[in-house]
């Protein structure tokens, strides 16, 4: 059992920059696939990022591109996502989640997963 714990959530500006973090609690993140996907209101959950846990290969979500960046340090056991330029529409719960495929998008493939952060950017 993986349990993780997602930080660094909170009110920005349009425009303005968040970093997330993700770490697992009494486990190393080492042979995990660890992604990013977000929920606003209403809305189904959808990929945002996610990164392999041996080759650091990243896969992206369109809408994110050139905004969005994974990172994972396995020295600190944390994998990070750092938002920049924030739009409005990027308002939602953001969840980490871990898999124990090297990589993948699909939510289904994912079995632990946080309690998830809010990330709230005012207009």
């Amino acid at each position: 059992q993986v349990q993780l714990v997602e930080s660094g959530g909170g009110l920005v500006q349009t425009g303005g920059s968040l970093r997330l973090s993700c770490a697992p609690s009494g486990r190393t993140f080492r042979r995990y696939g660890v992604g990013w996907f977000r929920q606003a209101p209403g809305k189904e959950r959808e990929f945002v990022r996610c990164i392999s846990w041996s080759d650091d290969r990243i896969y992206y979500a369109g809408s994110v591109k050139g905004r969005f960046t994974i990172s994972r340090d396995n020295v600190e056991n944390t994998v990070y996502l750092q938002m920049n330029s924030l739009k409005p529409e990027d308002t939602a719960v953001y969840y980490c989640a871990a898999t124990r495929n090297l990589i993948a998008t699909p939510s289904s493939q994912y079995a632990y997963w946080g309690q998830g952060t809010q990330v709230t950017v005012s207009s």
